[in-house]
């Protein structure tokens, strides 16, 4: 990857902004411990290890436990919004569950995330839920795994993906992380970055941080 192949300061921004216009970056501010809902033993290792492989691509940690929420990424795949409704104690965890699952339904939506911030507005918890429908109950469970750390990893705005996958197919027929994208998480995640920003001038220095690691490459 070079310079000419890194997105543009404004597509960056573009990544983070909200509905409303505003910017909100955020990354994870303590180690990821994950659990997993609703699969196959069998797809368990591949999903983790997809998860755990994306982590450590980029700078991060991973934990046997979190010692205030006992794991602090979540992921439910299902085959409709209704089963949310009956997961034990989930609606503890999220009070508006109640409101959230029919508006996913009526919105025909294929997968949602929550997240949850500490005080310094860095990831404290994700909530993902995956709809297991048609072309999804095809794909490879390391490719699900990959994508879904991907999108959980930072607090992405809803723009970010809507028209390009952060996943490239190789000849191969194997979905590996797109370059830029991974320069993103790998910049973002620098410890001389902060957790979280509000300002959108934190593109520009996402975008030096990942110019940088080219140029060192």
């Amino acid at each position: 990857m070079t310079e000419t192949d890194l997105p543009a300061p404004e597509e960056i921004e573009r990544w983070f902004t909200r509905d409303d216009g505003s910017f909100h970056f955020a990354r994870w501010g303590r180690p990821i411990v994950p659990v997993v809902f609703g699969v196959e033993d069998q797809s368990l290792p591949p999903l983790k290890g997809a998860i755990e492989a994306l982590v450590g691509m980029a700078g991060h940690h991973m934990a046997e436990t979190d010692p205030e929420l006992g794991t602090n990424l979540m992921l439910f795949f299902l085959k409709d919004w209704e089963e949310l409704l009956e997961v034990e104690n989930l609606d503890r965890l999220l009070p508006e569950l109640s409101s959230l699952v029919p508006r996913l339904a009526r919105a025909e939506a294929s997968q949602y995330r929550l997240f949850r911030f500490d005080e310094d507005g860095a990831i404290r918890a994700c909530f993902v839920f995956v709809l297991m429908r048609g072309k999804q109950t095809l794909l490879p469970a390391e490719e699900i795994g990959l994508e879904q750390a991907v999108k959980a990893l930072l607090d992405w705005g809803p723009g970010a993906f809507s028209s390009r996958s952060p996943l490239l197919r190789g000849a191969d027929g194997l979905a590996r992380l797109r370059p830029d994208i991974a320069a993103l998480l790998h910049g973002a995640y620098d410890p001389v970055m902060p957790a979280s920003a509000t300002n959108a001038a934190h593109a520009l220095r996402l975008f030096a941080r990942m110019q940088r690691d080219v140029g060192s490459a």
